[in-house]
């Protein structure tokens, strides 16, 4: 896979942000958004987790912005790694997925924040800095949300056996729960049907799920009306 590296120094002044993304227009975008910036610069960028361990090995950057769904992997288990290998650095997620259902994950797995891509370029720029302040940055909506499950160490009042999924199974359910085929699904996770088809049946597995007309069914009443703790209160 491609990556994308500046190797010449940051400008002094300027804080150095690398990109994780497997949509090249989009990273493109989004590099020429943050270079206009008086104060940031995209300094590299990768479309895969394997590439953008790789290419950090040549320097860490002030800054990461990573995508939820990548080529081959999940971006929340690239966090992990991420942090694993290099200690505290900051990240921003940046992505196509409903914050709210996706939030705690991104958070537990040690990012500083979240934004939606259909947020204004004002609003990712404003995401960038706060993350770089060393504060979180989750939207208005969500803050009540994340305030209530940090004060209670991260908890929710009941365990679901969606809570056992890996990170990568609750991306997948969350494609089920839009009624995509395993086609779809594997073109947009840049994996083979097969392997989709694989996730499906340990997603069904850890649900008690014995049909995929009942998982899709779940899929959906969970994604589109299952409460919040904090509105359950």
């Amino acid at each position: 896979m491609k990556i994308k590296r500046d190797r010449k120094r940051v400008v002094p002044g300027k804080k150095s942000v690398f990109i994780v993304e497997d949509h090249p227009v989009f990273c493109d975008g989004l590099t020429q958004l943050i270079n206009k910036e008086r104060d940031l610069e995209v300094t590299g960028a990768a479309e895969s987790a394997g590439d953008a361990m790789e290419a950090l090995k040549a320097g860490i950057p002030d800054v990461i912005i990573v995508d939820i769904t990548l080529k081959e992997s999940s971006g929340i288990e690239l966090i992990y790694e991420i942090l694993r290998t290099y200690g505290d650095i900051p990240i921003l997620v940046l992505s196509m997925h409903d914050e709210s259902l996706f939030v705690d994950r991104v958070l537990k797995a040690g990012a500083r924040g979240y934004i939606a891509k259909r947020e204004t370029t004002s609003k990712i720029i404003e995401a960038i800095r706060q993350v770089l302040r060393g504060k979180i940055y989750v939207s208005e909506l969500m803050v009540d949300h994340v305030l209530y499950r940090y004060a209670r160490g991260g908890r929710s009042d009941s365990v679901s056996p969606v809570d056992t999924l890996s990170d990568r199974e609750f991306e997948v359910f969350n494609l089920i729960s839009r009624g995509l085929t395993n086609r779809k699904i594997a073109s947009i996770l840049c994996v083979s049907s097969k392997t989709v088809a694989t996730y499906r049946e340990r997603i069904k597995e850890k649900l008690n799920i014995d049909s995929s007309s009942e998982l899709i069914k779940y899929s959906i009443w969970y994604f589109q009306f299952k409460n919040f703790d904090t509105e359950e209160k």
